[in-house]
């Protein structure tokens, strides 16, 4: 069995707090000795899991990114398919918030986009097949864990899925500079599926036909547009504070 490897200070907590149980392996830097470090050594030797230290040299070899000392070997976590969707569907509580990537093909973008997505609740994220970032290492770095706790499901036909949240009821709002209405100005109060584009390119033509709205983020300055994970962190919380209000 490959086990997967995860890295990076902030990773690593978060996996030993949720997950330590799949854990089977900790290398670390042997140069590194400060608050952070001896915090995720403590949680893996709280949990019985083998600390191996290390050079710096043997962990660049391991990781291909800023590993920052720390590498975790564990077992292959759960990757949702586009036939578990229906069943993440069908156990969302509440009101439903889901983001769907449209081209994001950048492994930190969607590390930022799930990070950013677990901290406002979103229950699940969408992306298709083609043109679209995996979840590797990269991405679950960045995530900082939310990689763990939110299902991120690839989808053959981006179109019919849309389709088939529409018939849920879930109404699909689309980002787009030439849009008229702002997301300060929709209502994103209720069962929403939050669409963001490529930088530059925006949504695919498909894509954007199968909107129930498009609305757009208000830009004051000579900036046309924001980084897709800021653009995300702005358009969710603002569904956050509308149904907190």
């Amino acid at each position: 069995m490959k086990l997967d490897i995860v890295y990076g200070i902030h990773a690593v907590t978060t996996l030993l707090q949720r997950s330590p149980e799949k854990v089977t392996e900790l290398w670390v830097v042997q140069s590194r000795s400060d608050k952070a470090m001896q915090r995720i050594i403590k949680l893996a030797e709280d949990q019985g899991i083998s600390v191996l230290e290390t050079n710096k040299g043997q962990l660049n070899q391991k990781v291909d990114g800023n590993h920052q000392g720390v590498i975790a070997l564990r077992q292959p976590s759960v990757r949702y398919t586009e036939k578990h969707l229906e069943d993440v569907l069908d156990n969302i509580e509440g009101t439903p918030l889901i983001l769907v990537l449209d081209g994001v093909t950048d492994p930190h973008n969607l590390g930022a986009c799930l990070r950013t997505a677990d901290a406002a609740g979103v229950q699940l994220v969408i992306a298709p097949k083609d043109k679209s970032a995996p979840l590797n290492a990269t991405a679950a770095k960045v995530a900082c864990g939310a990689a763990e706790a939110i299902p991120y499901i690839q989808v053959t036909n981006l179109s019919r899925t849309l389709k088939d949240l529409q018939q849920r009821g879930i109404w699909i709002t689309g980002t787009a500079g030439e849009a008229t209405e702002s997301v300060y100005q929709a209502n994103l109060t209720g069962p929403t599926a939050l669409v963001m584009g490529a930088e530059g390119k925006g949504m695919r033509r498909l894509t954007r036909e199968h909107c129930d709205f498009l609305i757009n983020i208000p830009m004051a300055g000579e900036v046309s547009s924001l980084n897709v994970s800021v653009a995300t962190g702005v358009c969710l919380f603002e569904a956050v504070r509308q149904r907190q209000s």
